[in-house]
């Protein structure tokens, strides 16, 4: 007979409430999950779900590490990290206290309480969802689902995808969410390389199909992470997410137009950024660039704008956003072009620039979508020779939107002071490079970054873009 709970009734008869045993399996789940008992299983280690395994394992789970990529497994299962900002040393006091192992043996997630999916969501070169890294995921443990098992999406998606997309994927498997196991999603807010905000001091969206599946994830992420925000819905925790990085999108594309504007009034939009900070309300600094980067901003809004084509809404404003970032590699080649065509009556034809920093974000050696590839591809179809230093990225990996670039290598630093560069362009702006020094050694530096704001009047060589 099912477990129960007896209360007293009206007149003192005695009433019980035969739990289900959905019920009954969420009560055990949760028992482990407060007690720390639960083995956790994560689903794509790279910069999202490497730092998030991480941080299970630090909170007292036994933590298996899942990855199709075998170099990967092998790397973290010898104490050594692929990831700058995650030191080998923590990876390996991890692997040598036995609660943390990787692995590419996706049965092994049958004896996990709960799998956290932490896999990319790209765009297809029509820049429609690519749902293909979750669904397989969905395809590869279906077969090995447990009853009583916790499942949570946290990669980025269009609302709709965990309960339409997914749970038909786990389901087929013969097990049905709600009933033998338990769907969430809880959308990752990792910011790799931040020093203030880690995975763990970032509040934890959550959203399940049904009460007991958002009570358990909060009840897992609330060992982890300051704090859990649970929601009505699946997915509007899919929305959270798209909200936040819609957010930044038309913010720095509304700075980036800002940027333009100033500039042919020659005013330094980084000095009115500074001003207009010293605001204490209704007003929030973001920063221009030379065009978007990361897995995240870039790509987010083209799933709600392409989600939203099927309730027949149009996204003028996430459009004209995304319009407006776009453009921002070709400016910035245009003003590279110009300055070395009035200050040296040179073109970019036959010309030798560096690119200072190829990774999206500075401080980071993730490269995912950076603007950088985009602005080589645009250097080198105007005729010029064109280089990269990144103390972050010494060899560019293999992209499927930029494969032609793969395999080239960083210069050293001493090889830019040699001389042949005709100008150096900033792309990302490195805390540790030598920024005086380069503006000393080379003709022309074209900063997209502010990354020579200490030098601006002191030497007539640099140009903002």
């Amino acid at each position: 007979m099912p477990a129960g709970d007896r209360l007293a009734g009206e007149k003192g008869r005695v009433v019980t409430h035969v739990k289900t045993d959905a019920q009954t399996s969420a009560a055990n789940l949760e028992a482990r999950f407060l007690e720390h008992r639960a083995k956790v299983g994560v689903i794509g280690l790279g910069y999202v779900g490497l730092p998030l395994a991480r941080s299970i394992c630090h909170a007292g789970f036994t933590t298996l590490g899942l990855d199709n990529d075998a170099d990967k497994v092998a790397q973290l299962n010898e104490g050594r990290s692929y990831i700058r900002h995650i030191p080998a040393d923590d990876i390996g006091a991890l692997v040598a206290s036995g609660r943390f192992r990787a692995t590419s043996d996706f049965a092994e997630v049958s004896g996990l309480d709960a799998i956290l999916i932490c896999v990319p969501t790209p765009l297809t070169r029509h820049r429609e969802p690519d749902l293909s890294f979750v669904l397989g995921i969905g395809r590869s443990i279906a077969p090995h689902l447990q009853a009583g098992q916790l499942v949570v999406l946290e990669s980025t998606t269009y609302p709709g995808t965990t309960m339409q997309e997914l749970r038909p994927e786990l389901e087929a498997g013969g097990l049905k969410s709600a009933v033998d196991f338990f769907l969430a999603y809880s959308p990752e807010r990792e910011d790799p390389g931040n020093p203030v905000h880690s995975g763990t001091t970032v509040p934890k969206v959550v959203g399940g199909d049904g009460a007991e599946a958002t009570a358990l994830a909060c009840a897992l992420y609330d060992q982890v992470a300051v704090r859990t925000v649970p929601v009505s819905s699946v997915d509007t925790a899919e929305a959270v997410k798209l909200t936040e990085n819609v957010f930044r999108a038309v913010n720095i594309a509304l700075v980036n137009e800002l940027k333009v504007i100033y500039s042919r009034m020659g005013i330094d939009i980084w000095e009115v950024i500074e001003a207009a900070s010293t605001k204490p309300f209704g007003y929030m600094p973001f920063y221009p660039g030379p065009g978007l980067g990361g897995h995240c901003i870039p790509i987010d809004p083209f799933y709600l704008t392409w989600k939203a084509r099927e309730f027949e809404v149009p996204t003028r404003f996430i459009e004209l956003a995304g319009e407006i970032n776009a453009t921002m590699p070709s400016y910035v080649v245009e003003r590279l072009a110009l300055a070395l065509n009035d200050r040296f009556a040179k073109s970019l034809k036959g010309s030798r620039i560096l690119l200072l920093g190829f990774a999206y974000k500075k401080n980071v050696g993730d490269e995912r979508e950076s603007p950088a590839f985009k602005l080589v591809e645009l250097l080198e179809a105007r005729g010029a020779r064109v280089d990269y230093y990144d103390p972050y990225v010494a060899r560019i990996p293999l992209s499927r939107e930029h494969p032609h670039l793969a395999g080239r290598t960083s210069v050293a630093w001493d090889e830019i002071f040699a001389g042949g560069y005709d100008a150096a362009l900033i792309c990302t702006d490195h805390d540790e490079v030598d920024y005086t020094a380069l503006v000393e050694a080379l003709p022309l530096v074209v900063d997209t970054r502010n990354a020579t704001r200490g030098l601006h009047g002191v030497r007539d060589n640099i140009v903002m873009a």
